[in-house]
C-alpha cells in the first residue's frame, strides 16, 4: 500500500465555531497520481461546503489541470513552492479555469505573484500573530485547544483550520435534564416500548420531536414520502433506524459553542464506520457501528464523562467495549475513522491494511461520510 493515495482531512472553523469548509490532504507520490484519485471520487465529492485541496508535500504542477475540479474546490499553494517555475506556470491557468486559490504557510516576508486573488491564507499561528493586511482571509493553524482559538479570533484571525476543538472542553459534569430526556427515549426505543409510551415522552418537548423529524427527513433515506409523526416513522423505518436517529438527536443537544463542529465530526465518524463496516457485519449491526462512531465524542458534546453517559444507556457490549476500552469487534473501525483526522497517512494505511480494506474504499467512504455529515446542517 506504499504507493497508494490516501486522503485525510481537517475542518475549517469560522468565528461562530461552525465548520464552513473541509480541508482534504491528498497523500500521493505525484501530482498525476493525485489527479487520478480525485477524478475517481467525483461522484461522492462533498458539495455542501467549500473544499480545500492540499497536495501535502508535493509541488503543485500543471499536471493538476488534468483534474476537473468541482465548483466548490479550492487549490492550496504552499509558500515553499510559490517561486517554483511549474507552480508559477500553474497559478494563472487555475485562475483562468475559475478555480479559487488558497495560500498556505504564509509568513511576513512571503513574496507572492502579483494579480492573484487568494481566498484564504493559512498561517501557522504557533509561530506568528496574524499579519497586517494578509492577502486573503486569515486562518490560524496549529492551535492546541478551544481557548487558543478564542485568543486567535480576538487577535484578528478570521477562523482556523484544525482539530483544536477536540481539546479544552470540560467533561466532568452530569447529564443535563434535556440530555437525560433523550436518553430516556433511546432506552424506550431500544426495548421496543409501545409507540404511545414513546409519544408521551416526545410530547413533553415539542422541539425534540421537530428536530428528530427534521433529521430523518433530511438524511437521504430516499423515502417516497415525508415522515410526519413519530408513529409514522415507526411504521416506515422500524425501531432500529429510529434508535440511530435518536442518537443523532442526543449528539445535537449540546449548547457548547464548539458543538456544531463536534457534531459534524461525530456524525462523519459514525457514517464512515457504517459504510466501511458493511463488508464485515450483518446489516442489522451497521446502525451500532454508526452509534459507536457518533458516540465517540459524546463526552465532549454533553460535558459529562463517557462512562457516566453510557451508564445511563443500555447499549450493546461491542459499542461500550470500543468506546470505553478501545477493544472489541468495533474498535478497529473506530481507530480507522479517527485516523482520517490527521496528517499521518502511514498510520491510516497500516490500519486499513490490517483490515484488508483498499485505499480506494477508504477514500470513497471518507468523502461519502463527509457529504452526509455536512448535509445535516448542525448548529
Amino acid at each position: 500500500m506504499s504507493n497508494a493515495v490516501l486522503i485525510t482531512r481537517e475542518p475549517v472553523i469560522n468565528k461562530q465555531h461552525k465548520i464552513t469548509a473541509n480541508r482534504l490532504i491528498v497523500h500521493a507520490t505525484s501530482v498525476a497520481q493525485a489527479v487520478e484519485t480525485l477524478s475517481e471520487l467525483a461522484d461522492v465529492w462533498p458539495t455542501t461546503h467549500p473544499v480545500f485541496v492540499s497536495l501535502y508535500r508535493l509541488v503543485p504542477t500543471p499536471d493538476l489541470l488534468g483534474w476537473k475540479a468541482p465548483a466548490n474546490a479550492m487549490v492550496e499553494i504552499p509558500t515553499q513552492a510559490i517561486a517554483h517555475p511549474l507552480t508559477l506556470e500553474l497559478i494563472p491557468k487555475l485562475q483562468a479555469a475559475g478555480i479559487s486559490l488558497n495560500l498556505t504557510w504564509h509568513q511576513p516576508d512571503t513574496i507572492v505573484p502579483p494579480d492573484v486573488a487568494w481566498r484564504f491564507v493559512i498561517i501557522d499561528a504557533k509561530r506568528q500573530p496574524v499579519p497586517i493586511a494578509p492577502p486573503g482571509l486569515a486562518l490560524a493553524w496549529g492551535l492546541p485547544d478551544v481557548p487558543a482559538f478564542r485568543n486567535a479570533i480576538v487577535g484578528g484571525y478570521d477562523g482556523a483550520s484544525g482539530w483544536f476543538f477536540l481539546h479544552g472542553v470540560k467533561t466532568d459534569g452530569k447529564l443535563a435534564p434535556s440530555h437525560a430526556q433523550i436518553v430516556r427515549l433511546l432506552n424506550l426505543v431500544r426495548k421496543n416500548a409501545e409507540v404511545k409510551e414513546i409519544e408521551n415522552v416526545l410530547k413533553q418537548d415539542v422541539a425534540l420531536s421537530y428536530k428528530l423529524l427534521r433529521y430523518i427527513n433530511s438524511a437521504g433515506f430516499g423515502l417516497m414520502c415525508e415522515i410526519q409523526s413519530f408513529r409514522h416513522a415507526v411504521s416506515i423505518l422500524g425501531y432500529d433506524k429510529l434508535h440511530k436517529w435518536l442518537s443523532v438527536l442526543l449528539i445535537s443537544a449540546s449548547r457548547d459553542p464548539s458543538a456544531p463542529a463536534l457534531m459534524q465530526t461525530a456524525i462523519a465518524r459514525g457514517r464512515f464506520m457504517e459504510q466501511i463496516g458493511a463488508a464485515f457485519f450483518e446489516k442489522a449491526e451497521l446502525d451500532n457501528l454508526f452509534i459507536t462512531g457518533a458516540f465517540s465524542m459524546l463526552h465532549l458534546l454533553l460535558g459529562a464523562s463517557l462512562q457516566s453517559a453510557l451508564d445511563e444507556m443500555h447499549l450493546p457490549a461491542p459499542i461500550c467495549d470500543a468506546l470505553l476500552g478501545g477493544d472489541g469487534v468495533y474498535a478497529p473501525f473506530l481507530k480507522l475513522a479517527r485516523a482520517l483526522e490527521s496528517f499521518d497517512d502511514k498510520n491510516l494505511a497500516s490500519l486499513a491494511n490490517d483490515l484488508h480494506i483498499t485505499p480506494e474504499r477508504i477514500n470513497r467512504a471518507h468523502l461519502e461520510a463527509l457529504s452526509f455529515a455536512d448535509s445535516l446542517q448542525f448548529g
